[in-house]
């Protein structure tokens, strides 16, 4: 792996958080948007994190300057990638959209580039010939907070180069991440395949009026000993992409209750600008949430 030069396409919670974190372990990074509006949100968001990987990761106010300093931003896309070993795109999860960006960076992009979707619920196979570089292409997966959950998710399909899957692996290391290498393609891989069904499981809870999020969330957390519930989780995920998530699903399968979860994440929570921890609420207000206190679990 000789990886030198990454671009990051997304610069949303995630992708803000995968820039930052490949800046920080030494990596030139280019952060790539749609237009500059979106650019100065992901400025901000990115210079949040030097606080938490100060706090989190013992971080000196050198060494997290130095990797902001490492980061360009721009909303060319054949600019943005022009020097770019590795482009990871961290866009919506919305399939016409992501292809629309694949065949436009496939045509931008410089021929030894490698491309990896961090898409949580899309599978590499769904867009590799719209790469127009199959083999130079798969799935390198974050979770959330990925400097202290630190996993790295990498997913081939039947065409990936298997050069391309070990460079991949070692990149993720290279950046501290654990390196989790699926042989053959998983909807969700292994984080998603064991997460998603409990977030599904909570959502419907809600909307059939079983019980409230912070009941659901104490439920979880009294029975398992986990820190956070479901609620808890979906906030950290972000609202946006638990909405495309869901919607989806509810497209897909004509899912009534499904479709009830999308309408009352857009209504209450996102077209209220309600996104989750990154805004300062969702379905708990941040910081300190009420699941963080010491009587939580007892009132």
């Amino acid at each position: 792996m000789n990886y030198t030069n990454i671009t990051v396409a997304g610069s949303g919670v995630l992708g803000s958080q995968i820039a930052y974190q490949t800046a920080f372990y030494g990596f030139q990074v280019t952060v790539y948007d749609i237009n500059d509006e979106a650019l100065d949100k992901a400025k901000d968001r990115i210079s949040k994190l030097k606080a938490r990987y100060q706090e989190d990761m013992g971080a000196t106010q050198q060494e997290v300057d130095a990797a902001y300093e490492r980061m360009s931003f721009n909303s060319d896309l054949r600019a943005a990638v022009s020097s770019a070993d590795l482009v990871i795109e961290a866009i919506p999860e919305i399939v016409p959209i992501k292809t629309d960006f694949y065949k436009k960076l496939g045509e931008v992009a410089p021929a030894h580039t490698i491309f990896a979707s961090n898409s949580s619920t899309l599978l590499p196979s769904q867009f590799a010939e719209a790469t127009g570089r199959p083999a130079q292409f798969l799935a390198l997966h974050f979770a959330n907070e990925i400097w202290k959950n630190n996993t790295a998710e990498i997913m081939k399909h039947p065409g990936t180069d298997e050069k391309v899957f070990e460079d991949v692996i070692a990149f993720a290391r290279a950046i501290g991440m654990v390196a989790l290498p699926l042989h053959k393609e998983q909807p969700g891989y292994i984080l998603n395949s064991l997460l998603v069904p409990l977030l599904d499981a909570a959502e419907l809870l809600l909307v059939k009026e079983i019980a409230d999020p912070e009941t659901i969330d104490k439920t979880w957390m009294v029975g398992t000993g986990a820190p956070k519930g479901p609620f808890a989780i979906l906030d950290v995920v972000g609202l946006t992409t638990a909405y495309n998530i869901v919607l989806a699903k509810a497209k897909a399968t004509g899912n009534p209750n499904l479709e009830k979860v999308a309408e009352l994440l857009k209504t209450d929570y996102i077209d209220k600008g309600k996104l989750g921890v990154a805004t300062g609420e969702g379905f708990y207000k941040y910081p300190n949430p009420s699941y963080e206190h010491p009587d939580f679990l007892n009132s």
